[in-house]
């Protein structure tokens, strides 16, 4: 049987009532743009993350865009944040005007590492955005004290880390503003795109609210020049109903991990590690391996999905040539890129299907079975023989943060 990198149908067969009557409520009172139901989530999800306010937005993209917009931040201002994350964060950064600047990251968290980030500021530096990565937060500690003592802006990207907690406190409620994504695949995922902004500024709040409304402050006086990036009222009503289950769906997908990392204790790979003082959520379940590229091949003839996220960092991009990076400026991530597996990970995922991931992994890396694999799955992958790959081995001490 298939098993998928995630499953959302199973998520919606879940919660299919609630969600059926929350979208014909919003279809019954026929508003579509805004409303009770949109306030309703902004406020709940402002609760969970511990802020004052939530702003609902169109996608995780142009929360990042608005945010860096409420700031002030434009042409000529240089934003730091890491390389190993979708282009939202960089395009964001670009579409404001700026300029990203990528430092290297913390290779056991994939997170931006806190300690290079000093030396790549420079006059221009106005904000930093640390990403929060595969569901686990970034150092926030360091990185809040480098900006108070630079006077600078930290935007939290959480996209990937819906209740993820970093010193008992949720991502969202720890940088001066916070990004989320509510796309589908996310923790907490809408069905279609949305975002939000989370901070306890009021004025800042007031601004985003602008931002995301054409720079509106009445029906037809506009105080700046804003963009459509609302929220809409449908997905918010999904967002509700779903955010009262993201707890549990959490901790559903930290079982899952348990699973995997008894499967896979004496495996070729490299497993995911939990920081001190961080609570990891598992949006990704991403391994390292020295013969990645081969084990994807054996996984897409077993049936099974996996990922990689991501093959190719951002500042080695093409759309980003102009800034001048070189493959060797950012090591760490570059090393990470080519070695990273995304294996399945989703609330619903079973025992079984995880022994069955496991047993293809150990065996595409050259590992005997376990003796918790699924005996069917193993008589299939006995037929292929592999490479041994090699266990981790020291990161490279090389460290970079702009281009040489």
């Amino acid at each position: 049987m298939a098993i998928p990198l995630v499953d959302l149908t199973a998520q919606y067969e879940s919660i299919k009532q609630e969600v059926d009557e929350a979208v014909a409520d919003v279809m019954r009172c026929a508003c579509f743009v805004g409303g009770e139901q949109v306030e309703a989530f902004e406020a709940a999800f402002a609760s969970y993350c511990g802020t004052r306010y939530s702003v609902g937005v169109s996608s995780g993209t142009d929360a990042l865009r608005i945010a860096l917009q409420s700031l002030g931040i434009g042409q000529g201002d240089e934003v730091i944040t890491a390389p190993n994350t979708f282009m939202a964060t960089a395009s964001a950064i670009v579409a404001v005007g700026a300029t990203p600047v990528f430092v290297d990251i913390d290779p056991a968290s994939y997170t931006i590492d806190p300690e290079l980030i000093e030396r790549a500021l420079t006059p221009m530096t106005k904000a930093i955005i640390p990403v929060h990565l595969y569901g686990q937060a970034a150092d926030m500690g360091p990185i809040m004290d480098i900006a108070h003592r630079y006077n600078l802006h930290v935007i939290e990207d959480a996209a990937q880390a819906h209740g993820a907690e970093y010193n008992g406190r949720r991502v969202g409620s720890i940088g001066h503003l916070a990004c989320f994504s509510f796309y589908p695949a996310k923790n907490l995922g809408a069905y279609g795109d949305g975002g939000a902004i989370t901070t306890s500024n009021e004025t800042l709040a007031k601004r985003i609210q602008r931002l995301r409304d054409h720079g509106r402050v009445s029906k037809y006086v506009h105080a700046e020049i804003g963009s459509n990036s609302r929220l809409d009222t449908l997905q918010a009503a999904v967002l509700t109903i779903k955010l009262g289950y993201l707890d549990r769906w959490n901790g559903r997908r930290q079982l899952a991990a348990q699973w995997y990392a008894s499967e896979l204790s004496d495996a070729n790979v490299a497993l995911p590690e939990l920081m001190r003082g961080r609570t990891h959520v598992y949006h990704l379940y991403v391994v390292q391996t020295d013969t990645r590229d081969r084990c994807c091949t054996h996984f897409e003839a077993m049936n099974i999905a996996t990922g990689v996220h991501y093959p190719l960092p951002l500042h080695l991009q093409p759309a980003l040539a102009y800034l001048q990076y070189h493959e060797g400026d950012l090591p760490r991530a570059e090393r990470a890129a080519g070695r990273i597996l995304s294996l399945p990970m989703f609330p619903e995922l079973t025992r079984g299907q995880v022994a069955s991931v496991a047993a293809a992994l150990r065996l595409a890396t050259g590992v005997a079975p376990g003796h918790g694999d699924d005996p069917a799955q193993t008589a299939v992958l006995d037929s292929w023989t592999g490479t041994p790959g090699r266990t981790v081995d020291e990161q490279d001490k090389r460290v970079g943060g702009r281009p040489n």
